[in-house]
């Protein structure tokens, strides 16, 4: 072991004579954990995201690690599930991010097309002539 990771163990100590083991109280340790919550494994959010905004199917593979990460927690593994929650997460994200980027350029793209046909036809607020002539 490395100098930072040694223990320090008491000495040991011969009982003196006359003191027999029975005599002496016992202890026990316990060893108490603090209960961690297992992580969020992100499932519906990946779902949400496969179902509507599956770009470059990011959305999919949002799916299959937060079903493994849903996999891991019923296992007990709660290290697993957090690094598959994460990747899910950031899948997620990556996927979300990607879709309002692509909403907003092509909402400008429309915006610019019909302002651009807009200026070149021109409207005009005269009611259209009849073939016929003014009846």
């Amino acid at each position: 072991p490395s100098p930072g990771m040694e223990r320090s163990v008491p000495p040991y100590e011969v009982l003196p004579p006359g003191l027999n083991m029975d005599e002496l109280p016992r202890s026990t340790t316990v060893l108490v954990e603090e209960e961690r919550l297992p992580p969020r494994d992100h499932l519906l959010w990946s779902l949400c995201t496969t179902l509507y905004g599956n770009i470059f199917c990011l959305g999919f593979l949002a799916l299959v690690f937060s079903v493994k990460s849903r996999d891991r927690k019923v296992l007990g593994d709660y290290s697993g599930a957090l690094s598959y929650s994460s990747t899910a997460k950031c899948l997620n994200i990556t996927a979300l991010v990607l879709n309002i980027v692509i909403v907003v350029i092509v909402v400008t793209v429309v915006a610019v097309v019909v302002s651009t046909a807009a200026s070149r036809y021109p409207y005009s607020l005269q009611e259209p002539s009849s073939p016929f002539g003014n009846t």
